[in-house]
C-alpha cells in the first residue's frame, strides 16, 4: 500500500503549477533542468531562472513553421534566447496574436544536439493546462538548487506523452428538460484530476442494443451565447431532439472546449480566424494540431454505462475510428447536419476539407 503521489496524480500538480507559472524541476538521466510555461511564467521567476544559466525557449513543429525556423527535434523546437531580450520576446514568439504587426520576429538560433525530452514533456504539460504551447527551460545540472523537489522524468514521462487517466461515476440524477422530462444527468470524474464530462440519458435505453449517442463537445460560445462561428449549439439541440424522437440514448457532454485546446486558445485561434486564417491554420499557428480532443473518453463512459455498441451521430469520421479503436462497436453512423448560416460557411468547409468532415 503507497499513499504517495501516483504519476498521474504528479503530472496533475504539475499541470496546476504551469497553470500558476510555477517552475517545476525536472531529473533526466544525470541532467536537471527547470522549467516553466512561457504564458503565465511572471518577471520575477524569469528573472530568477535566467540567473541560474542560458534560457532555452521550447515551441512545437507547427510554430516554428510558422516562424520559419527548424523543427530542430522534429516535432520541436529549441531555441536559444539572446541575452538582450526578455520575457516580451518570449511572448512575442510564442503567441501568434500580434504577428501581423510584428513579423520579423528572428533571427533564431535553434539547438541542436542534445536532449529534447524535458522540452518536449513540458509543451505536452502546456497542452494539458490549456496554455499557449510554449515552455522555457534552464539546465541546473552543475547547481545546488535549494527549495526544488526534482521529479525523475523517466517515470512519468510515458503518462504525460500518452495521456490517460480512468473515469469513474461520481454522481447522478434525474433532471427533467424540455425535450424529454425523462431524462438523467451522469458526472464522470477522471481519477488525474482533469475536466468532468457528463452523459445525458434520456428513457430507458437497452443495453443490449445499439445506443443513439451524440459524443459533443463542450462550446461555450455556440451551446451557451448563441455564436454564428459555429454550428456547435445547433447540433447539440437537434442531437437531444433526435434522441428524444428515438425514445431513448445518450448525449455525452465533453469537457474537451476549443477542439481540446481550452477557452482561452480558442479565444486565440478566433482573433487568427479574424484575421483571414481558417480554423486549421489557426490552431496551427498557436502551436496545436489540427484536433487535439481524446474521443476514446467518450467509448469509455459508454462501455461504464453498460453500452457495448452505439448508433453514433457524427460527420466526424475520426469520432467513429476512435470508438472503434478501444472496442466499442459502431454499427450506424448517423449524420448530423445543421445550423449553417452564412457566418460560418467557411468553417464548415474547413471541416469538410481539412478535416474530413462529410458535410
Amino acid at each position: 500500500m503507497t499513499i504517495g503521489l501516483t504519476a498521474s496524480e504528479r503530472i496533475a500538480r504539475i499541470r496546476s503549477d504551469f497553470r500558476m507559472g510555477v517552475a517545476v524541476a525536472f531529473l533526466s538521466g544525470e541532467e536537471k533542468w527547470l522549467v516553466a510555461p512561457a504564458e503565465t511564467i511572471t518577471l520575477s521567476r524569469f528573472t530568477g531562472m535566467r540567473k541560474l544559466g542560458p534560457i532555452e525557449l521550447a515551441i512545437t513543429d507547427w510554430r516554428a513553421q510558422t516562424l520559419s525556423t527548424w523543427a530542430t527535434d522534429g516535432d520541436i523546437a529549441r531555441l536559444a534566447i539572446p541575452e538582450d531580450k526578455g520575457l516580451d520576446w518570449i511572448h512575442s514568439v510564442s503567441d501568434p496574436s500580434d504577428d501581423f504587426n510584428a513579423p520579423l520576429k528572428g533571427p533564431f538560433t535553434p539547438i541542436f544536439g542534445g536532449k529534447a525530452d524535458i522540452h518536449r514533456a513540458a509543451l505536452a504539460i502546456c497542452k494539458m493546462a490549456h496554455l499557449i504551447t510554449s515552455a522555457i527551460a534552464v539546465n541546473v545540472s552543475n547547481q545546488d538548487i535549494k527549495g526544488f523537489d526534482f521529479i525523475d522524468l523517466e517515470k512519468i514521462s510515458s503518462l504525460i506523452l500518452n495521456p490517460s487517466s480512468q473515469l469513474t461515476e461520481v454522481s447522478a440524477a434525474n433532471v427533467p428538460l424540455q425535450v424529454s422530462e425523462a431524462s438523467r444527468v451522469h458526472v464522470f470524474r477522471p481519477q488525474d484530476g482533469g475536466e468532468e464530462h457528463y452523459a445525458i440519458e434520456i428513457g430507458n435505453p437497452d443495453r443490449e442494443k445499439p445506443v443513439l449517442s451524440r459524443l459533443h463537445s463542450a462550446c461555450f460560445t455556440g451551446d451557451l451565447i448563441g455564436s454564428l462561428k459555429c454550428d456547435c449549439g445547433h447540433q447539440l439541440k437537434a442531437a437531444l431532439e433526435a434522441i428524444s424522437s428515438d425514445g431513448a440514448g445518450v448525449l455525452l457532454y465533453m469537457n474537451q472546449e476549443g477542439r481540446g485546446i481550452g477557452l482561452a486558445n480558442k479565444m486565440r485561434a478566433y482573433a487568427l480566424q479574424n484575421q483571414g486564417f481558417d480554423t486549421v491554420e489557426a490552431n496551427h499557428r498557436l502551436g496545436f494540431e489540427d484536433d487535439e480532443r481524446n474521443f476514446k473518453l467518450g467509448a469509455e463512459i459508454l462501455r461504464l454505462m453498460g453500452f457495448n455498441s452505439v448508433r453514433l451521430m457524427t460527420n466526424n469520421p475520426a469520432k467513429v475510428a476512435s470508438m472503434e479503436a478501444v472496442g466499442l462497436k459502431v454499427s450506424e453512423r448517423v449524420a448530423l447536419k445543421v445550423g449553417s448560416n452564412p457566418l460560418n460557411q467557411k468553417y464548415l468547409d474547413t471541416k469538410a476539407k481539412k478535416s474530413g468532415h462529410l458535410l
